[in-house]
């Protein structure tokens, strides 16, 4: 057995506990490998294993990627996306996780009805408030949320956060818990068109923790491919 199919399962039965510790259901939580940097092999390696969500930081690298591999699976955009490359990314992605202007919504918008698309799309919130990170403030998304309802091309299906890093996970859990409380506040409005199934939190270091407190979406990268080497 590859590494990275025994990374996978260490990390799915890992999921599973937390989820039964908060008194979920183990298959709400879906895994998305990320793979930034990583060699095309262990891509297909974890695909074969039973990923069946990819997320990418890069338009031009997933584009590459997606031509090599094809579309088996779900690729996600999860990275800072500059509104030039809205264009390739209606296209080339099942989901984009890192909606975070109206500016942005807008031109993916255009450019999904221009491919005849509707765009599933997460509005990223910036719960901890870092400089270094990107997102709304907490206080703008639900008006970020209505803004992009009234966009016919684009589906909003939740929210993504990223918590600050901490060496005890636990510290984190404030963040994750705000962003599923922003979630229940803003789906108590009963947008049109808004359908916030999804929580993207947790990474490497702090998904139980993210799961505990409802996500639907976990991000793991260095957990199931090893230390990134670029």
């Amino acid at each position: 057995m590859s590494d990275v199919r025994e990374n996978i399962l260490r990390i799915r039965e890992r999921i599973a506990a937390a989820a039964v510790r908060s008194g979920r259901d183990p298959s709400e939580v879906r895994l998305m490998g990320v793979t930034k940097t990583v060699g095309d092999d262990r891509i297909l390696q974890a695909i074969e294993a039973g990923i069946d969500i990819i997320g990418e930081n890069y338009v031009q690298e997933a584009k590459r990627k997606i031509e090599l591999m094809g579309k088996s699976v779900e690729w996600h955009f999860i990275g800072h996306l500059q509104s030039n490359k809205a264009r390739y990314a209606v296209r080339l992605f099942d989901m984009i996780h890192s909606v975070n202007r109206v500016s942005l919504a807008e031109e993916l918008n255009r450019r999904a009805a221009a491919a005849g698309l509707v765009c599933r799309v997460l509005v990223e919130v910036n719960l901890a408030g870092e400089e270094s990170k990107s997102g709304a403030p907490p206080e703008e998304a639900p008006g970020l949320v209505r803004a992009v309802s009234q966009l016919a091309n684009l589906s909003v299906r939740g929210l993504m956060t990223m918590a600050p890093w901490y060496e005890d996970p636990e510290k984190a859990r404030p963040c994750f818990a705000g962003l599923r409380g922003l979630r229940d506040r803003i789906d108590a409005e009963k947008i049109p068109n808004v359908t916030l199934r999804e929580l993207s939190m947790g990474m490497t270091d702090d998904f139980e923790v993210a799961v505990e407190e409802g996500s639907t979406i976990v991000r793991i990268g260095r957990a199931i491919f090893g230390e990134r080497t670029g």
